[in-house]
């Protein structure tokens, strides 16, 4: 291998794994119909329910100063002579109305969240405000979701004011007078999102050009190779550890932020829920990498010229041509069709691999799903050609009018 296809292949291997980042930052920050469909289930998920629940109910804030009420109550009655005891009896009553108060408050709210209002209010908010995803790139702007000092938060304002509707509705007067306080939910917040903006904005300038260029790079390098079979299988177990690494790195990373929660998140599992959320593209796209490049370096390698790949070749073949004896002593005959085949065996297993190469290339956020799919209709195709090309030997060998050497029908 030259020092320059080692240097490409390298280089290959490192932009892997950068390149699907650059690809999870187009398809899904700046995309405001991916985005949403990536957060909305969100306003579902149990974690961020309750955390809205919490914070919805402490933004309500009603506040009824029970102890007073029941003091006045039991002054009252002892003015009307009723015994003492009973009247401390009342006072003593003041503590429960007020967790008598927050208990409605909270049910109000976990009905509210709990409803459509939530996933309606969730959802036209992240989508009214796309730039919010913008906004943690650039820092800029207000809306419902705000970036403030390394802070993005969600404004809940609106379902606020509907829980105030439902707590009026329910006689609970006090719930007119509720303050305009801070109605604002804590998503996530980073000290070092200034240098996440700063790589953001990189990828974003190189984004569009990325993948092209990584893929440009390992074509050449393994074209420059003197062994390209092995180079092949370099670049595509190389690319397949680096997207391992950048996997293992968000899994540190995730359990390094989760236990690292600054006072103004709310609910770790809420927070557990937003980051997961957001990079479950970026993990299947890794996945996706770690399963290809595996499977480009084992069809690499199995059709070099080694003894194992040759060993595994030819008892394909053996096998075929077992299938394809038994076919023709049956009557199942291929003719011209199979000589041909398996005169332009090379090629048409070329074509066919092209064609899924291709395929896969055009594919609308591919997963190793489709990687797994894609190789069963290779190997369904590989297996079917054999078939037919070991029809097409069959009939030569024993073709009487050209003594076992005919061209079939």
């Amino acid at each position: 291998m030259s020092t320059v296809s080692a240097v490409l292949i390298t280089l290959t291997c490192i932009l892997v794994p950068v390149s699907l980042l650059t690809v999870w930052v187009h398809d899904i920050v700046l995309d405001t119909d991916r985005y949403v469909a990536t957060v909305a289930p969100l306003a579902r998920d149990p974690a961020v329910q309750d955390a809205a629940v919490d914070r919805i109910a402490h933004a309500v804030d009603v506040r009824v100063d029970g102890p007073a009420v029941m003091s006045d109550l039991a002054a009252w009655l002892q003015s009307r002579s009723v015994p003492p005891r009973a009247a401390s009896a009342v006072k003593s009553l003041g503590p429960k109305l007020d967790d008598a108060v927050n208990q409605v408050v909270t049910k109000a709210a976990t009905e509210v969240v709990h409803s459509d209002t939530f996933v309606t209010v969730w959802t036209q908010a992240n989508r009214f405000a796309h730039t919010a995803v913008v906004q943690v790139l650039t820092g800029h702007g207000r809306g419902p979701v705000e970036v403030t000092d390394g802070t993005v938060s969600l404004d809940v304002g609106a379902v606020v004011d509907r829980l105030k509707e439902e707590l009026v509705a329910a006689g609970l007067s006090p719930a007119e007078k509720i303050p305009d306080v801070n109605k604002r939910l804590v998503l996530f917040q980073s000290d070092e999102l200034a240098k996440i903006r700063g790589a953001a904005h990189a990828l974003d300038v190189v984004g569009n050009w990325m993948p092209v260029v990584t893929v440009l790079l390992g074509v050449i390098g393994v074209l420059l190779a003197r062994r390209r079979r092995r180079a092949l299988v370099s670049t595509a177990l190389g690319a397949a550890g680096g997207c391992l690494l950048m996997a293992i790195a968000l899994v540190v990373a995730r359990h390094y932020y989760l236990h690292h929660l600054p006072a103004a998140v709310q609910s770790q599992a809420a927070a557990a829920a937003v980051f997961d959320t957001l990079l479950h593209f970026l993990r299947i796209s890794l996945r996706t990498g770690i399963v290809l490049g595996v499977v480009v370096a084992l069809g690499a390698y199995s059709s070099g010229a080694g003894r194992l790949p040759q060993t595994v070749r030819g008892r394909a073949d053996s096998v075929a041509e077992s299938v394809a004896r038994w076919g023709d002593r049956h009557g199942v005959r291929t003719g011209r069709a199979g000589t041909w085949i398996d005169a332009h065996r090379r090629r048409l297993v070329l074509a066919v691999v092209l064609v899924l190469a291709l395929v896969f290339a055009l594919w609308n956020h591919p997963t190793a799903l489709t990687v797994l799919l894609l190789l069963a209709v290779l190997l369904v195709v590989l297996a079917v050609l054999a078939l037919l090309a070991a029809s097409g030997r069959v009939a030569t060998s024993t073709d009487p009018r050209t003594g076992g050497r005919g061209t079939g029908e």
